[in-house]
């Protein structure tokens, strides 16, 4: 018997540190090789990181929320010695390293055991959950959320693991009882409030959103758009797609303007970097569509929009959004936005302050559209109007010209013919 320390390997793009965002073993777990031990959260994306041996584990490193440095000890197993193939103690196997250096980030409704049905233990609200309960992590969090002990919960996957299915059937047939136990309004002596640690992507919005608000001045600017036309067009377009095809919403039509409209506003379509001093401006248009996720706010991207039609641009708004809300959008997926559009839907309101996502220097929000009247040519009449929120980085793109790149869109959505022109009169 030897003992082996694995240390947490390169994973690619520059990362010196990744967070331990759940272990799916513990000490005295027996660990088959290519299981996964741990998932971690670097800059870009959670990443599964699996076992590159065979072994009993002896002890881990960290605990959800801490940081491990790249080079650090994550773990340390106990193999044998006769083990066919394992490596000498110490050694950092070289395609493990690589194959997570490429892995696409973690998925939160595929569990870790999906296709190596291994065991795990976590800590839900302090009590090690044992009898070997086999789910996701993402399962794990929403029980501990809804206050539900994961051993009650019968499961229909291989060897008794509780799907995301099973989860949301027994939350559905206790959702009373649930709801008051999360709540702790019906249980004498429970406790007023409750503590929840700040980590993985919530802890990386919270990073991010901070860093941008504090470091850059944020020029805002809303613009009132009639979008009668726009919408006339959306629904004619809409009537002609095959039952129970997706229909189209206002954005593609948004980014389809914005690559046109962004030709002649190049500074908006730009990175600063800091470190250097120097103003990046891309000549391709990669759009980032912030999208809401079970995990917090993630931004996909659709990227070289401008090589797109208005449909290629739908599917893959629709591709990349869905991706990111399973936890299934790989590191290219979620990197490389020049300029970000954001929208609430129906929860759109009257107007928003976007924050800026660095190390972009312009967004646009998309507000409520709905149907009011105003006045045009000296009567009133009734109009669909909608408000586009932006902001744009004060330091790089002046007042005048954030203004002037809104009104450019502004005048090729109210008519919105104009998009589809080869050159603009």
């Amino acid at each position: 018997m030897s003992r082996y320390v694995f240390k947490l390997p390169d994973l690619g793009e520059g990362t010196v540190s990744a967070e331990i965002v759940a272990w799916h073993v513990e000490p005295g777990d027996v660990v088959e090789e290519e299981q996964v031990l741990v998932e971690v959260m670097t800059e870009k994306a959670a990443v599964e990181v699996p076992s590159p041996v065979s072994g009993t584990v002896l002890s881990t490193t960290g605990k959800p929320g801490d940081l491990v440095a790249v080079g650090a000890e994550l773990i340390a197993l106990e193999t044998g010695a006769a083990s066919a193939g394992a490596p000498a103690p110490h050694e950092v196997v070289p395609q493990a390293a690589a194959a997570m250096a490429t892995a696409e980030p973690a998925r939160s409704d595929v569990g870790v055991t999906s296709q190596s049905e291994g065991a795990c233990n976590t800590e839900i609200g302090g009590e090690l959950t044992r009898g070997r309960v086999m789910t996701s992590p993402a399962n794990r969090r929403r029980a501990h959320e809804a206050g539900v002990d994961l051993r009650a919960v019968p499961g229909s996957g291989p060897q008794g693991r509780i799907r995301r299915q099973d989860l949301e059937a027994y939350l559905r047939g206790e959702a009373g009882e649930t709801r008051r136990s999360a709540a702790g309004a019906t249980e004498p002596g429970a406790p007023a409030y409750e503590e929840i640690k700040v980590i993985g992507v919530r802890r990386l919005i919270a990073q991010r959103m901070s860093e941008s608000k504090r470091t850059i001045p944020h020029f805002s600017y809303v613009e009132e758009l009639d979008v009668t036309e726009l919408e006339g067009l959306r629904r004619h377009l809409n009537g002609r797609l095959a039952a129970g095809a997706p229909a189209l919403t206002y954005l593609p039509f948004l980014v389809l303007a914005l690559v046109r409209v962004l030709a002649d506003f190049p500074q908006c379509n730009a990175h600063y970097d800091a470190e250097r001093g120097v103003i990046i401006r891309h000549r391709a248009v990669h759009v980032g569509v912030a999208t809401q996720t079970p995990d917090g706010l993630k931004v996909p991207v659709v990227h070289d929009a401008a090589r797109l039609s208005l449909w290629e641009i739908a599917a893959e708004m629709r591709r990349v959004t869905e991706a990111a809300r399973q936890n299934k959008a790989t590191r290219a997926e979620l990197s490389g936005s020049t300029i970000t559009l954001t929208s609430l839907g129906k929860l759109g309101g009257i107007a928003s302050t976007p924050i800026i996502n660095a190390p972009e220097v312009a967004i646009l929000g998309v507000n409520r559209a709905v149907e009011r009247p105003v006045v045009a040519d000296g009567a009133v009449v009734v109009r669909r109007m909608m408000n586009l929120s932006s902001s744009f980085d004060h330091r790089f793109v002046d007042g005048y010209d954030a203004a002037a790149m809104i009104q450019a869109l502004k005048e090729l959505l109210e008519h919105p013919a104009t998009i589809f022109m080869p050159t603009r009169l």
